[in-house]
């Protein structure tokens, strides 16, 4: 993070094995740090592994943290995204589609706390109405986001974390 005047040398912000979430993508790990020539110019690298999706993302370090790229949450954060889910949803009264969008561009933000909002605000109960298809696929990307995380935090599987958040929306439901 830090930066020396001569602005050559640069602390690197992330480790090879350390878990990060990168914002489009959600979490990976840092598995290499590579220097690459790119254009004629030499660059360093963070090369991001995302097991789930199978791909590899190479996020040159000087640009990471403007790119979104971070840590983990911690366990602060993540009990105010598990508290997020708990409570009432907030549906605006405007176009599907400009929802959508908001929904998509929180989602894509990296945010905790704006994926747990898009899990609370598209969750629908036994009692409640059917979703539509577009509906279904943001709620399940949010979820799906938010459990990676969440797994990842607390250091368990992909089904503990689902888990976890399934018992946090029921809570809901029954305040």
């Amino acid at each position: 993070m830090a930066k020396e005047a001569q602005g050559d040398i640069q602390e690197l912000s992330f480790g090879v094995g350390q878990s990060v979430v990168y914002p489009a993508h959600g979490v990976g790990e840092v598995t290499a740090i590579e220097k690459q020539t790119v254009a004629g110019m030499s660059l360093e690298v963070y090369v991001v592994s995302f097991d789930q999706d199978k791909m590899i993302l190479r996020v040159p370090t000087n640009r990471a943290e403007a790119s979104g790229m971070r840590a983990l949450a911690g366990s602060k954060l993540v009990d105010d995204a598990l508290k997020t889910l708990g409570g009432k949803a907030r549906i605006k009264r405007t176009m599907w589609s400009r929802r959508a969008q908001e929904y998509e561009a929180k989602i894509n933000s990296g945010d905790l706390i704006s994926i747990a909002e898009v899990v609370r605000d598209l969750h629908r109960g036994e009692d409640q109405p059917e979703q539509s298809y577009s509906e279904r696929q943001l709620y399940e990307s949010a979820l799906d986001r938010m459990a990676r995380e969440l797994a990842a935090v607390e250091n368990t599987d992909h089904d503990t974390a689902m888990e976890r958040l399934a018992s946090s929306l029921a809570k809901k439901k029954a305040a």
